[in-house]
């Protein structure tokens, strides 16, 4: 009821204590939920003062017409528990809710997912400087503007978080993934910038909360690694991961060359969802081809003096698959199978698309002009994805796993489909 009081109150503009109105969720039944955001944290005002918002309140009151309209929208029968009454809940979001907000100056969204169990609306509006100067001037309270602001982000960080979720809707985008990592043509310096991505994704991984494995690591002779995969576990892991399926570009002075030169290298990503044992996936015994190797790396003598590592072949398809985590060969075979049946499913969805000539085409060659995404470390900063335009000066802050704001861009752009 007290946030409910809050929506009344910004309805007649009447002044109230700034902490109730950023963070105001009011649940309409159980399900239809109504976000107000002012930008400068303050309630509106513009050029009306507060006796003539407390009269206009009263007389909206003694006319009848806030019974009436509060009787129209209490007879509304939304039951959010009922599918049958999901035509309702939109109805009094976009017919009673929406018209009153976007009345006194709200632009207004109805925001839905799939697994949402109703409509949502985010309603904004944004004050001048004139009228929070007006209010700050009315009613001096340095200590909520500050507090109002923190709870102002927080909510249109959710409400940004729920739109990208909502963007997500292929059939594997909340799965798991499976992400592999190639380095292109240039020996050393291409090998450093395949483990430097690997660091990259693993720092993404983590700050979202993610569980990471390195499947098979291949380390470079000099530095670097020749390939890696990495399972990362998560809701929705593969619906962002797949936005960074392409060749990416470095663009640094290689600590490899001692005349300090500028070198371009490349390095190819590549994004699978995880699929599980649920999936129905034909794979028969007789097609695999089973080759067993000591794994490199550290790992104790056991590891590297007896025969676990697992690389499986998919000889109808060619698919290769290779597996050296555990010191069991058993338990290497049985993630490689994981990933096989990942990569063939990955392949039959391709193949139920009609669309492998164009799957092929993100699969290109490791060089100049098939970049997805360009990393500059000298002669200046910059990560520039050619896909979205977007283009970020801090580079560091990329590699250590800052990657929201391409992925955001990307889902926003081409609606969560493959560019």
């Amino acid at each position: 009821m007290n946030r409910a009081v809050a929506v009344i109150y910004d309805l007649f503009g009447m002044p109230q204590r700034p902490s109730r109105i950023a963070a105001t969720v009011p649940r309409i039944g159980r399900s239809c939920r109504i976000a107000t955001r002012y930008s400068t944290g303050q309630p509106a005002v513009g050029n009306r003062t507060r006796e003539a918002a407390i009269a206009k309140a009263q007389s909206h009151f003694d006319s009848g017409a806030f019974k009436s309209d509060l009787a129209r929208r209490v007879a509304i029968p939304t039951e959010s528990q009922n599918p049958d009454r999901a035509a309702d809940l939109v109805r009094y979001v976009e017919q009673e809710m929406r018209p009153a907000l976007e009345a006194i100056g709200f632009s207004c969204r109805l925001l839905t997912h799939p697994k949402a169990r109703g409509p949502f609306l985010y309603a904004e509006r944004i004050e001048g400087a004139v009228e929070m100067a007006q209010l700050l001037a009315a009613e001096p309270d340095p200590g909520m503007e500050g507090e109002l602001g923190r709870e102002t982000d927080d909510l249109v960080r959710g409400v940004e978080a729920f739109e990208l979720q909502a963007m997500l809707q292929g059939p594997e985008d909340s799965r798991d993934a499976l992400l592999t990592i190639h380095p292109g043509a240039g020996g050393t310096e291409s090998q450093d910038w395949a483990e430097m991505l690997m660091r990259m994704y693993v720092r993404w991984a983590e700050r979202h909360g993610f569980q990471v494995s390195i499947l098979d690591l291949l380390p470079g002779e000099e530095a670097g690694i020749k390939s890696v995969s990495i399972e990362i576990k998560g809701e929705y892991a593969y619906g962002y991961l797949k936005a960074e399926k392409g060749v990416h570009r470095l663009v640094r002075i290689s600590p490899y060359d001692s005349q300090a030169r500028r070198h371009t290298s490349f390095a190819s990503v590549f994004v699978y969802p995880d699929v599980d044992d649920t999936i129905e996936i034909d794979i028969r015994e007789e097609d695999i081809k089973m080759d067993v190797f000591r794994a490199s790396g550290a790992g104790g003598q056991h590891v590297n003096k007896t025969s676990s590592a697992v690389r499986l072949t998919h000889v109808p398809t060619g698919v290769v698959v290779s597996c050296q985590q555990e010191r069991s060969q058993t338990k290497n075979r049985a993630t490689a199978m994981k990933m096989l049946r990942a990569a063939l499913y990955q392949r039959k969805l391709e193949e139920q698309e009609a669309a492998r000539a164009v799957v092929e085409a993100t699969k290109t060659d490791n060089s100049w002009g098939n970049q997805i995404r360009s990393y500059v470390f000298q002669p200046y900063t910059m990560v520039n994805d050619h896909r979205t335009e977007l283009k970020v000066g801090d580079v560091q802050r990329v590699m250590d796993g800052d990657l929201d704001e391409f992925i955001q861009a990307y889902l926003k752009r081409f609606g969560g489909k493959a560019a």
